[in-house]
C-alpha cells in the first residue's frame, strides 16, 4: 500500500532539504495548537461562569482577558502555520512538478529506438506524465497531513479520554466505512485511468491533426475536419460514461456513509450535554468536549482520508516509477579507432527483425565500403535501405552478423565516436522550430552556438544564398509555432538538413538518406555534384529514387525484400541487364520526349 512512500519523500527531501523541514515544523505546530486552542476556550468559558456568580463589585475581569490573549496568539500562530504550509507547498510544487517531469525527459534519452517504437511503451510514458509530476509531492503532503492530524488527535484524546474512552471508540468506528469505501473507489479510479491511456492518446493525436500547420493543410483540403472532430467527441464520450459511473457511485456511497459520522457526533451531543445538565461536568467542559469531538471527529476522517489518498497516489506512482525503472541497454564500447583505418566499412551476413515483426527487415547483407569511396543504396519502398543506416548508426544492435568500422566491430567503438564520425540526414528529418543557425547547430551539440561553423555549413550544404535573403539571416526564427518565425519551402528545408550534415567537420562517414526528395531535378544534381567535390575524403552513403544521381556513386547495391538483389557499378549493372537496369531505362523513359 506505501510502496512508494519512502521513494516520495526521498524525492521530495532531494529536491529541497530546507522546505522539507520546514514542513515538518509547521506541521507539528499545526498539529499541537488546535488542541491548545481548545482547552484554553474551556478556560475562558469556566472562567466566564465564574465571574457571572460573583457580585458585581468583586468580579475581576483580568484572568478572562488573560486567557484572551492567549488564545488569540495560539490562532494566529495556528494561521501563520497553516499559512507557512500552504506556500511552502505550492513552492515545493512547482519545483516537484520541474524534477519529475525532467527525470522522465533524462531516462527517455536512455532509451532505445526499440522502445520507442513500441505502443505499451508510450502508453506507460502518457500514464507518467500524465499525474505524476503532482503525485509525489501530494504523497508528501497526505504524508505530514497524517502527521499533523494524528498529533492533534493524541491531543484531543488526552482531553477527551478524561470524559470517556468509549467516545475515541466512537470517534473511530464512526469514520471506518467511508474510509473503507474511499480505499475502494480509489483503485477503481487507478484502474480507470490506466485503461485510458491508450485512448487519451488517440485523442491527443487526434488533436495534434486539427490543430498542427504541418497537418491542418490536409485535413482542410481533404475535407477531414467533421470526421476527426466526431472520433475526438466518441472517444470523450465512451471515457466521459466510465468516469461519470464512478463519480457517482463513489459521491453517493461518500454521502451514505459520511452519515454515520454525522449520527456519531449528535449522539455523543446529547451524551456530553446531559453530563452537564447533571453537573458532571461544567459548562465550560462542556464546550470544549463538543469542540474536541468535533475536531477529532475531523481528524479521524481527515487521517482516514490521507491514508486512502495515500494508497491512491502510491498506485498512481506506480506509472512514474514502472517508467522510470524500463530497462536501459547499456551501449558498451570504448574504442575511439580500429585496428585498420584503412578497412573503411563492412557489413558481414548481416541481419536484422524488428520487435514483434514476423520477417527480417535485412537478410544476410555483405558489402564493402573502403574509405573515400561512395555507395549508392536503391530499392523499393520498405526494401531495407533505411534499416541499414540505422543499424550503421547504432540505434539499432544486427540480430545476427556484424558491422566492422576501420577494422572493429560497431559494439566495440565507444557511441560518442563513434557518431561524431558520421554526418546524416534522414528523409524524415526534424524541422527545428529554432533559429537557422541553430537549426544548423543541432548537428553538432559542441558547436550548437558557433555563427561561423553555421556559415561553413551553409555553405557546403548549399543554403547559405537563400538563408542570407532571410529578414535575420542565420537568426531568423523558423516555422510558425513562435512570434516572427517564416516557414522553408520542402527544398530549402532539405539544405538546412544537409547543411547539419555538414556541421560535423570531422565526420568522415556522410549518409543521406533521400537528402533531395524536395528539389526538382537541376537542384538536385547541382546538389550532388557539390557533396560529391567536397567528400572525396569521406565515405558517402547515399539512398535515392533517381538514378540519375544513384550512377554517381561508386558502387552500388539494389536491395530488395532485405536481401542484396544485385551490386556493382553503374555500367556493370547496366551490363548486367537485370533488375537495375530495368528500374533505370523505366525511369529514364519517364524523361523522353516521345
Amino acid at each position: 500500500m506505501f510502496r512508494y512512500s519512502r521513494r516520495a519523500l526521498e524525492l521530495v527531501w532531494s529536491t529541497s532539504p530546507l522546505l522539507t523541514l520546514g514542513l515538518v515544523a509547521l506541521t507539528f505546530l499545526a498539529g499541537v495548537l488546535p488542541a491548545i486552542a481548545a482547552w484554553i476556550g474551556q478556560l475562558i468559558v469556566d472562567e466566564v461562569v465564574t465571574q457571572a456568580a460573583q457580585d458585581p463589585t468583586t468580579r475581576d475581569y483580568s484572568a478572562v482577558f488573560r486567557w484572551l490573549l492567549w488564545e488569540a496568539l495560539v490562532l494566529i500562530l495556528l494561521a501563520a502555520a497553516q499559512r507557512g504550509l500552504s506556500a511552502q507547498q505550492s513552492i515545493l510544487r512547482a519545483l516537484m512538478g520541474q524534477r519529475v517531469n525532467v527525470m522522465i525527459l533524462e531516462k527517455a534519452q536512455t532509451l532505445s529506438l526499440t522502445q520507442f517504437e513500441d505502443s505499451e511503451f508510450y502508453d506507460k510514458l502518457t500514464r507518467a506524465r500524465r499525474e505524476a509530476s503532482i503525485r509525489p509531492l501530494a504523497l508528501v503532503n497526505k504524508t505530514f497531513s497524517l502527521l499533523q492530524n494524528s498529533i492533534a488527535l493524541l491531543s484531543f484524546a488526552i482531553l477527551l479520554v478524561q470524559f470517556s474512552p468509549w467516545v475515541l471508540l466512537v470517534l473511530f468506528l464512526a469514520a471506518l466505512p467511508v474510509f473503507v469505501s474511499e480505499a475502494k473507489f480509489s483503485g477503481d479510479a487507478f484502474q480507470l485511468s490506466r485503461w485510458r491511456s491508450p485512448e487519451l492518446r488517440k485523442q491527443l493525436y487526434l488533436e495534434t491533426l486539427l490543430a498542427r500547420e504541418d497537418s491542418i493543410k490536409e485535413v482542410r483540403l481533404f475535407g477531414l475536419g467533421q470526421l476527426l472532430l466526431d472520433r475526438y467527441k466518441a472517444i470523450f464520450h465512451t471515457l466521459f460514461g466510465a468516469e461519470r459511473h464512478l463519480i457517482i457511485r463513489r459521491d453517493l456511497w461518500g454521502f451514505i456513509l459520511g452519515l454515520l459520522g454525522t449520527l456519531a457526533f449528535y449522539a455523543a451531543y446529547a451524551w456530553i450535554v446531559v453530563e452537564t445538565v447533571q453537573g458532571v461536568i461544567t459548562l465550560g467542559q462542556m464546550t470544549m468536549y463538543l469542540l474536541v469531538f468535533k475536531q477529532g471527529q475531523s481528524a479521524i476522517s481527515t487521517n482516514l482520508t490521507a491514508i486512502s489518498g495515500m494508497y491512491e497516489d502510491n498506485l498512481y506512482l506506480s506509472n512514474l516509477y514502472e517508467y522510470l525503472e524500463q530497462p536501459v541497454e547499456l551501449e558498451r564500447g570504448t574504442l575511439t579507432q580500429g585496428v585498420n583505418p584503412q578497412e573503411g566499412i563492412r557489413f558481414e551476413s548481416v541481419s536484422f527483425v524488428y520487435p514483434g515483426a514476423d520477417k527480417p527487415a535485412l537478410k544476410q547483407v555483405s558489402l564493402h565500403l573502403p574509405p573515400g569511396t561512395s555507395l549508392a543504396l536503391v530499392g523499393e519502398n520498405g526494401s531495407g535501405k533505411t534499416t541499414l543506416i540505422k543499424l550503421l548508426t547504432r540505434l539499432y544492435q544486427p540480430t545476427e552478423g556484424r558491422i566492422l568500422l576501420d577494422g572493429s566491430d560497431l559494439r566495440d567503438w565507444d557511441p560518442q565516436t563513434l557518431r561524431q564520425r558520421i554526418g546524416v540526414i534522414f528523409q524524415d528529418f526534424v524541422r527545428y522550430q529554432f533559429l537557422v543557425g541553430e537549426n544548423l547547430g543541432v548537428g553538432d551539440v559542441a558547436a550548437f552556438s558557433d555563427e561561423q561553423r553555421w556559415r561553413e555549413a551553409g555553405e557546403l550544404g548549399l543554403a547559405d544564398p537563400f538563408i542570407r535573403q532571410l529578414s535575420g539571416g542565420y537568426h531568423t526564427q523558423l516555422g510558425r509555432w513562435f512570434q516572427g518565425g517564416q516557414e522553408l519551402s520542402g527544398g530549402q528545408w532539405q539544405k538546412i538538413a544537409l547543411s547539419r550534415a555538414f556541421m560535423r567537420s570531422n565526420a568522415d562517414i556522410l549518409v543521406l538518406d533521400e537528402p533531395t526528395a524536395a528539389m526538382d531535378a537541376e537542384a538536385e544534381a547541382q546538389v550532388f555534384e557539390h557533396v560529391r567535390q567536397h567528400s572525396q575524403e569521406r565515405m558517402v552513403i547515399l539512398i535515392s529514387h533517381r538514378f540519375s544521381t544513384v550512377r554517381m556513386a561508386d558502387h552500388i547495391v539494389l536491395l530488395r525484400h532485405g536481401e542484396i538483389q544485385e551490386q556493382g557499378t553503374h555500367a556493370s549493372l547496366l551490363a548486367a541487364n537485370g533488375r537495375y537496369a530495368e528500374l533505370f531505362h523505366l525511369q529514364a523513359q519517364g524523361y523522353r520526349l516521345d
